[in-house]
């Protein structure tokens, strides 16, 4: 397809698909001519990841480009190659870099053991073994500090049951993942689901506390 069938399939504009690919988020057409490229389903499906991250996830192009290039390495293993590409998204919970925690604040090693335990008891060895370096440990490790320091701690007992449901939902993350043919194509697919299903899944709880409250206290 012509650039302005892409724009037509896609709802984005022409101008904008030519900025997301001298930005380098998307890749280059096939070249049909000396003014013209040629664009494939790919380029649609990528074009549509773009967008979700930058309107809906509000991700900045800068950090769009670096995921995608975790996205297309070939060169790594699929393990790593989703963690670098997810790593790199914003973790809700972690502070922002002017607003980091005091490394000497006690509720930190609180949390941190506390988090430890829940690993432990888990059975999920490779969070323990990566720690701090995972944005998703760290901003778990400052969440937790943060509602000790409120008066409202979570111990691996609270945290317990809610990571046991999100087993249970990681599974079913990387059994929709696996039905897609490439590893570039899994890799935007959870991609996406950190950017969309997150939402979902806190909206679902949200509306679920509502209809449990209902049936508790009534309207």
């Amino acid at each position: 397809m012509r650039l302005a069938d892409l724009s037509e399939r896609s709802g984005v504009s022409p101008a904008t698909i030519k900025y997301y690919l001298r930005e380098g988020l998307l890749p280059p057409g096939r070249l049909i001519n000396t003014t013209q490229a040629e664009y494939d389903e790919s380029h649609l499906r990528r074009l549509r990841l773009v967008r979700a991250m930058i309107q809906i996830g509000r991700i900045p192009v800068a950090t769009v480009r670096e995921v995608l290039a975790h996205v297309d390495d070939d060169s790594l293993g699929l393990t790593i190659r989703l963690g670098a590409a997810l790593w790199v998204l914003p973790h809700p919970g972690e502070p922002a870099p002017d607003a980091a925690d005091d490394p000497d604040d006690p509720s930190l090693d609180v949390a941190r053991k506390r988090v430890d335990d829940l690993l432990a008891r888990l059975g999920w060895t490779t969070a323990r073994e990566v720690g701090d370096l995972s944005p998703a440990h760290r901003a778990l490790v400052s969440t937790l500090a943060t509602l000790d320091r409120l008066g409202h701690p979570l111990d691996a007992d609270d945290m317990l049951p809610y990571a046991r449901s999100m087993e249970q939902a990681a599974t079913y993350d990387l059994d929709r993942m696996e039905t897609l043919p490439t590893p570039a194509e899994q890799t935007e697919y959870a991609v996406t689901a950190a950017v969309l299903f997150e939402p979902v899944l806190l909206n679902l709880r949200r509306l679920a506390q509502s209809e449990e409250s209902a049936r508790r206290y009534g309207l």
